[in-house]
């Protein structure tokens, strides 16, 4: 399983102040929907992290999911489901209910149709007053809180031209039409922000 084990070494740099918002904000018990969970590391995590929580990993990519797969092996967690195949973009999911959805560094390195899915997605599995966290880079007012960010976004769209760091107001913008309310913004480290979001 070693071999197909992916490692984001962003992952250890921004786990622990991920952590500390979802303290806050996850509930008490029932299952976390991770989107775009990547290399599963955050998975691990935060399952180790929230044990009274189902922790269930998902992405569209096979090798991503054969990654979570081998780190979930390895950390026999028992709050801690397969990975499930899901594309955020899609119409329907595998998953028809959540508690609370986490969404990690997925906005910027996908198309936005992937942004307006996810709140499609998270308006039809979230009940009221649920939660959906999101974690990356953003603009604000249409600009960048650091040159390392604006960099960041010509790299990001040299790479695929429908990537890119997103405007946090159009994300509140797209989410409102899905009941959707953001409920707070909050500084993280390496000009980075958490985006919590509620099921009106």
């Amino acid at each position: 399983m070693a071999e197909v084990k992916q490692h984001a070494p962003a992952t250890s740099r921004n786990r622990e102040p991920i952590r500390d918002v979802l303290a806050r904000e996850l509930p008490d018990r029932g299952t976390v929907l991770e989107i775009a969970s990547g290399s599963g590391e955050h998975a691990v995590f935060f399952a180790a992290a929230f044990p009274a929580l189902t922790w269930q990993p998902s992405d569209m990519s096979e090798a991503a999911r054969a990654s979570i797969a081998a780190w979930r092996a390895e950390a026999r967690l028992a709050n801690l489901r397969p990975p499930v195949a899901l594309d955020a973009a899609a119409a329907v999911w595998p998953v028809d209910r959540a508690d609370a959805i986490v969404c990690i560094n997925m906005v910027h390195i996908s198309p936005w149709d992937a942004t307006l899915g996810l709140f499609a997605g998270a308006a039809r599995v979230l009940a009221p007053g649920a939660l959906l966290y999101l974690y990356g880079p953003y603009q604000f007012d249409g600009g960048f809180t650091a040159a390392s960010n604006a960099a960041f976004d010509q790299s990001l769209k040299s790479r695929d031209a429908r990537w890119g760091v997103r405007d946090a107001g159009a994300i509140e913008a797209a989410a409102q039409p899905h009941g959707l309310a953001l409920r707070a913004t909050v500084a993280m480290p390496a000009n980075n922000h958490s985006l919590v979001f509620r099921k009106i």
